[in-house]
């Protein structure tokens, strides 16, 4: 067992940057299959989700429900890692969502905030903008 900020921790668990990155493997595997309960599995009992500027959304079930509710609109999503932060509780990312729902194509800049404890997230929060994803939803091609 190593400390890390006055804390033990055991290499047994992922660190918080491979919670996320298997997290999002696991979300773009999911999103075309509608499998919420798969990426649902990745978050603590008493978790936050708070995407964009939609209602934060708290607990387990309740963010397998939300995220069931996204991945209805079908489709595929892949992500781009623009760039990654990470310390033995926090990633943070910039990346690029690619969305591809029946005849649409677009893709939406995000800076998303992951907490992480004992491999599992306790907060996700992402912030892009809700007119830009609107107008690129309506026009996509």
């Amino acid at each position: 067992m190593a400390l890390l900020a006055g804390r033990a921790y055991s290499s047994d668990v992922a660190t918080p940057l491979q919670v996320v990155e298997n997290f999002v493997v696991a979300f773009v595997d999911a999103w075309p299959k509608a499998d919420s309960a798969s990426v649902g599995a990745f978050f603590a009992e008493d978790a936050l989700y708070c995407n964009g500027p939609l209602e934060p959304v708290r607990g387990r079930a309740a963010i397998t429900g939300a995220l069931a509710a996204f991945m209805a609109m079908g489709g595929q999503v892949t992500v781009d890692m623009r760039t990654v932060l990470a310390n033995d509780q926090l990633v943070m990312t910039e990346r690029v969502d690619h969305f591809v729902l029946d005849d649409k194509t677009f893709a939406l800049p995000v800076m998303g905030v992951f907490e992480v404890e004992d491999g599992k997230i306790v907060a996700w929060r992402d912030y892009f903008d809700l007119g830009q994803f609107t107008t690129l939803l309506d026009r996509s091609d």
